[in-house]
């Protein structure tokens, strides 16, 4: 992936005149990768978060309330507080949880059947969080249509999360293990087409953009980092290096592809430009991350030892 969307973003702004006129088609392409996702998750694991709840509200109060606070008051300062790309860095903090996240979750040693299920759980109510948390924010400074907006997140994220948990349940969670070879690499190509469409979408205005990049790239980097350490330090009094390494990666990782399919049908092209950037580093970092988190391991057991 650190190939493919750096890739893709590129592709999207050389061929911005002749790809522009599928943008339209982002949706459809979105909606299929969260379907490959939900087909993953049960009612099993769905119960299982709902006997943690304390876990999972807790990560949605860090991921959805403290984080965009941060990231309002740090576009504010550094851009004033009727900047596009306040919007922007507050759009990245409210978006749902990352659906990547589940196989950095695997491979830190995270709980893997609660991070599905929190993604599930979070992308169902996201029609409801994400226009509140930009009403409450910025109230009458943003225009946008809310009935709008909750009804396109209904389709391109409630809609497929529904169906793919009914096929779950159908099949006995055996639908996934079938439609793998298939599924999994379309839901590759889809998730690289919305990037490198909404990428054409931006390109017109990447000319306008040039002399903000030094503040914009900083911030944006800033803001991802905070989020991973806003879940690390916000899960340290659970004592529980599973839960501390869920948490850590939920807040730090999101689903950045709705992200800037709402940025472009919503919001002004600037506002998704925070968002695009997020692409670029919220991998690299959840890399880093997985490198101080089997550090801490590894000193941990030692002292154990």
């Amino acid at each position: 992936m650190f190939l493919i969307i750096p890739g893709s973003l590129i592709l999207g702004f050389f061929f911005s005149a002749h790809l522009h006129r599928f943008v339209q088609a982002v949706p459809y392409f979105f909606a299929f990768v969260t379907l490959t996702m939900a087909i993953g998750c049960g009612l099993r694991q769905l119960r299982a978060v709902l006997n943690r709840p304390g876990v999972m509200l807790w990560t949605f109060v860090l991921a959805h309330v403290l984080s965009p606070l941060i990231a309002y008051g740090l576009g504010c300062l550094l851009f004033g507080a009727d900047s596009p790309y306040v919007l922007g860095l507050v759009l990245f903090t409210i978006i749902p949880l990352g659906v990547s996240t589940v196989l950095w979750v695997g491979m830190s040693a995270g709980s893997v059947p609660l991070m599905l299920a929190m993604v599930v759980i979070d992308s169902a109510l996201s029609p409801f969080v994400v226009p509140a948390g930009i009403h409450l924010l910025f109230s009458a400074d943003v225009k946008t249509d809310t009935v709008a907006m909750m009804g396109d997140l209904l389709l391109i994220i409630v809609a497929p999360t529904i169906l793919g948990v009914a096929l779950h349940e159908w099949s006995k969670g055996r639908i996934q293990q079938a439609v793998q070879p298939i599924a999994a690499p379309l839901s590759k190509l889809c998730f690289t087409a919305v990037v490198m469409l909404n990428a054409a979408a931006i390109a017109p205005q990447a000319e306008a953009l040039r002399g903000d990049l030094l503040k914009v790239v900083p911030a944006a980097v800033a803001i991802v980092a905070l989020c991973y350490a806003v879940g690390f330090f916000g899960t340290l009094h659970y004592r529980n290096r599973e839960v501390l390494v869920t948490v850590s990666y939920a807040t730090g990782m999101r689903n950045i592809s709705l992200g800037v399919v709402l940025a472009m049908g919503y919001f002004s092209p600037l506002t998704a430009v925070p968002v695009v950037l997020s692409i670029l580093i919220q991998q690299p970092l959840a890399t880093l991350h997985h490198y101080v988190l089997q550090k801490l391991n590894k000193r941990s057991a030692g002292a154990g030892g």
